[in-house]
């Protein structure tokens, strides 16, 4: 595919009269993927392998206005999934570490841990095929429709593409609308039989509370908060370190201000991970941990307590006498009656050993001060620097070295705990729950690679809006996911999966970093983190960066809002509403209202109306929400307004707009070139003579059925006169451009 060239026309297509109605220039795409020059270096590092399609359409004044469609595949198909599978063996294999570190356990407990360390093994080892499988892969950016069901593909979205379309219109300004179209992330391979993610993970809390009899029941919620502590603490005690370092380096180069603001980094971080442990369930844990070493002897049945039965289901009833004094070298005692109050003290240590800190510098400027004071008066001078005990470092150098010792125990003591409360989340999981891990981890990769592809394309298109820019540091942005899956069947799975992967962005941050270098490769953007929470790091070449509004260039975290709205069209759905449930459906949307009201209550409040774009609909923001949840509150079938409005609020408010069905390929395609068709209309007044012809001229001609032939190497949209005869009028393709295909 060679570069894009503006003037390459490859046919011009006339209507039945012969009168030159709609005007196609299919160009040879070799390179760049973007028409924006400003930008092509940027776009060209992440989007490839571009399908370009121009048209002409007549506007209701008779003159002429361009549009041209651009479709193109995106670098972050494959690379997110990779650095995801990678952080999951890393995870599993540091879980695995601290499982082993608990050291001696009573035997049921023991067993318990052998068995999780045995599935986690598993894991670890499938996971490192499928990445070696995927690594030997080279070429295509993405993954066609007709392998979302292969193994060694189900962590990549399937059939992720771009599309742009940009408007030259004689009455207006340029305008290009965007959107990422994907099919619904969910894990093809293992298949619906029993449900999706939704379904699944209800029904097993439900049945682990049940059999918690082998172990402590903990909540999602707690096992949650223990891995948030775990990550706290592996990034709060180096940084402490490090920082106690700076705060001795300031003393040693006698810097009164260098000092002042070393100790107040060492201050916040510190009482940042005092707030972290000063938490009930790692002393909770910590007690329960005791209770499971060997030879733990119950003062209340005086016998060996091995687990934790559904009568006595808190070990903390058992500790009822005084314990005596833990010693400090031995953080968990073994056959001592364990004292609850010794980890409150821990903790307090460092609370205490950050005070010293804090009065010994403050003693040290105040001195400082009275010697530049006296600095006229020797003989005074003298007098008051008798009473300085040495120099700062010597000074500081004990106390630092006392917290960095306190920080240490409490690490050692909540790290031992909090992996003590995965053990047991992981022993009542056994099998079931794991495997939904795997599958949580494939639905989860597909929704990630899929919003960091429509984030990074609506950053690049945004960097010289002063406004975009505000409301992205400021609020955010919203991510809306337009689903057309049925509530019948298979696909009632794939939508239960969709639902819980797409809530699961919201524990995605993104921030944005300066590149090493204008290279393709580093350009690519990065995934750091853990299952409860990650971050995307976006690098841009200096020029750009340097462009960037502060709060941005720091490296504030930049949050997405991802809500899911879902309306089935096709012959399934019609059975659905007649005969079956649409509850879930009617559900998801009601829900995911109240997160786009919600963001729209903080948007108002924090960006002023002139960040937003503006569109040539005079009905406000505030109305169309009124409208939207008017049309989710009805009882109507396929009603696919709620679709309409939805992305239409999502342009207004500098959205990202995400279009799925189960392959992105048939109805995905009717959806998108119907938005394509109402903003033309709507926006930049297509004559109404002229909205079916652009219609059926984008879905016979344009990028839409270009990526039906790379997914399945037939330009037929996969339905059949008789499951159209079900659709919405506007969702239906033209004569002789759709047929009985393999999808």
């Amino acid at each position: 595919m060679g570069e894009i060239e503006d003037g390459e026309v490859d046919q011009i297509a006339t209507d039945a009269q012969g009168q030159k109605c709609t005007f196609i220039c299919e160009s040879a795409s070799h390179g760049t993927t973007n028409d924006d020059k400003d930008n092509s270096h940027l776009m060209n590092a992440v989007f490839k392998n571009p399908v370009c399609k121009v048209y002409r359409f007549q506007t209701v004044d008779r003159k002429w206005m361009f549009i041209r469609e651009q479709m193109a595949e995106c670098t972050l198909s494959f690379n997110i999934p990779k650095q995801l599978m990678t952080l999951y063996i890393q995870e599993d294999m540091r879980r695995i570490q601290e499982l082993k570190e608990l050291g001696d356990l009573s035997p049921h407990w023991d067993n318990l841990r052998k068995d999780v360390i045995n599935h986690c093994r598993q894991i670890i080892s499938s996971y490192q095929e499928t990445l070696t499988e995927i690594n030997k892969l080279t070429g295509s950016s993405f993954k066609p429709s007709i392998s979302k069901a292969e193994k060694y593909l189900e962590f990549i979205p399937i059939n992720l593409h771009t599309q742009r379309m940009r408007v030259n219109c004689p009455r207006k300004t340029d305008a290009a609308y965007d959107v990422i179209t994907v099919g619904a992330p969910a894990a093809h391979f293992q298949g619906f039989k029993n449900g999706g993610l939704h379904r699944l993970l209800s029904r097993f809390e439900a049945e682990k509370k049940n059999t918690a009899y082998q172990c402590i029941y903990y909540s999602p919620e707690n096992t949650s908060k223990a891995k948030e502590v775990l990550t706290s603490i592996s990034l709060l005690q180096p940084l402490i370190s490090s920082l106690g370092d700076q705060l001795l380096h300031s003393a040693q180069q006698h810097s009164s201000e260098s000092l002042k603001e070393a100790l107040k980094t060492l201050s916040d971080k510190t009482e940042q991970f005092v707030h972290v442990l000063k938490d009930e369930l790692v002393k909770n844990a910590l007690l329960a941990l005791y209770t499971a070493r060997p030879g733990y002897v119950s003062k209340m049945n005086s016998a060996v307590c091995n687990h934790v039965d559904e009568s006595n289901p808190t070990p903390k009833e058992d500790s009822t006498s005084t314990p005596p004094p833990l010693k400090r070298q031995d953080s968990i005692p073994h056959h001592s009656e364990y004292d609850e109050e010794e980890w409150d003290r821990v903790w307090v240590n460092v609370a205490m050993s950050l005070n010293c800190i804090i009065a010994m510098v403050d003693r040290l400027l105040e001195h400082e001060n009275n010697n530049q004071e006296a600095g006229a008066d020797p003989s005074q001078a003298d007098v008051i620097t008798s009473h300085t005990n040495g120099d700062w470092h010597e000074q500081l150098y004990p106390l630092v070295v006392t917290l960095k010792d306190c920080v240490n125990e409490v690490v050692h003591r909540a790290r031992k705990s909090m992996a003590f409360v995965l053990l047991q989340e992981a022993a009542c999981s056994i099998p079931q729950g794991l495997f939904l891990k795997q599958r949580r981890d494939v639905v989860f990769s597909q929704a990630l690679a899929a919003v960091a592809c429509g984030f990074v394309m609506r950053l690049y298109t945004g960097l010289d809006d002063k406004g975009f820019l505000q409301q992205l540091h400021t609020v955010g942005l919203i991510a809306q996911f337009e689903s057309l899956l049925s509530t019948y069947s298979e696909e009632v799975g794939m939508l239960e999966d969709m639902e819980v992967g797409i809530s699961d962005l919201r524990r995605v941050t993104f921030r944005i970093a300066e590149a090493k270098s204008d290279e393709p490769s580093d350009l690519q953007p990065t995934v750091t983190g853990r299952r409860d929470y990650y971050t995307v790091e976006v690098p841009l070449p200096r020029e750009v960066f340097e462009g960037l509004p502060n709060e941005i260039k720091e490296g504030k975290p930049l949050h997405v809002y991802p809500v899911l709205f879902n309306i089935g069209i096709n012959q399934q759905q019609t059975l659905a509403e007649r005969f079956g449930d649409i509850s879930l459906q009617e559900r998801i949307n009601q829900e995911n209202f109240q997160i786009l009201n919600e963001y729209y209550r903080i948007l108002s409040e924090k960006v002023p109306l002139e960040c937003l774009p503006r569109f040539q609909t005079q009905t406000d923001l505030k109305e169309l929400l009124e409208i939207l949840h008017q049309n989710i509150q009805i009882k109507k079938r396929k009603n696919v307004e709620i679709l309409w409005l939805a992305g239409i609020i999502c342009r207004r408010m500098n959205g990202i707009r995400f279009t799925s069905c189960k392959s992105a390929k048939d109805r995905t395609s009717m959806s998108v070139t119907l938005e394509q068709c109402a903003l033309l209309r709507d926006e930049h007044e297509l004559s109404k003579d002229y909205f079916i012809r652009a219609l059926d001229c984008m879905r016979r001609e344009g990028c839409r059925i270009e990526n039906v032939q790379k997914n399945i190497r037939c330009r037929k949209y996969a339905f059949n006169k008789l499951q159209l005869m079900a659709f919405p009028k506007f969702y239906r393709p033209p004569e002789g451009t759709y047929g009985k295909v393999d999808s």
